[in-house]
């Protein structure tokens, strides 16, 4: 199979060996490629320089919220005696529906809507509650809470319990 003559030889290897060429630029297209992502390729890098970064950082610290002021009160009056509560009603004296889950409170001659702040002498676990009920009714007791309010003040467990009371008007 070899041939001595080596200018055939090389005539047949000139034939079936690949050929190297320079690479071809595809043809611009009327639509955008996702590389592109819609805008005009530029055929060359741009010379200009890449936009200088602020000195402002990029993730700033959040300053924590001052809390609103406690509100406060003036005391108008106050005195000590039991408390119960109750959970279950169907319409309050105020005329709304009664609300186990809310902080109020029934008493028998303090005005509607009137702010109290209970406070168990047991624990000094304290309460602020709204009056919208009349009662108690049972001897000895002067205000009758809400499910929510004696869960707050730690007396569930008990049913009746001490309490300090004061009639708080807002400064």
């Amino acid at each position: 199979m070899f041939n001595g003559g080596g200018s055939a030889d090389s005539a047949v290897a000139a034939q079936t060996s690949p050929q190297v060429s320079a690479p071809v630029a595809d043809p611009p297209r009327s639509t955008p490629t996702r590389a592109s992502r819609g805008g005009a390729r530029s055929p060359e890098p741009s010379a200009k320089p890449a936009p200088k970064k602020s000195a402002k950082p990029r993730h700033t610290v959040k300053k924590k919220a001052k809390k609103p002021a406690k509100k406060t009160y003036k005391v108008l009056k106050s005195g000590a005696c039991t408390a119960s509560y109750y959970w279950e009603g169907q319409m309050t004296a105020s005329g709304e529906p009664f609300n186990p889950n809310e902080l109020t409170a029934a008493h028998k001659t303090l005005p509607m809507g009137s702010k109290v702040r209970v406070t168990n002498t047991g624990n000094g676990r304290s309460v602020i509650v709204r009056i919208n009920d009349r009662g108690p009714y049972a001897g000895g007791r002067c205000l009758d809470l809400s499910k929510a309010a004696m869960q707050k003040v730690g007396g569930t467990g008990a049913g009746v319990i001490p309490v300090r009371y004061q009639v708080l008007a807002r400064d």
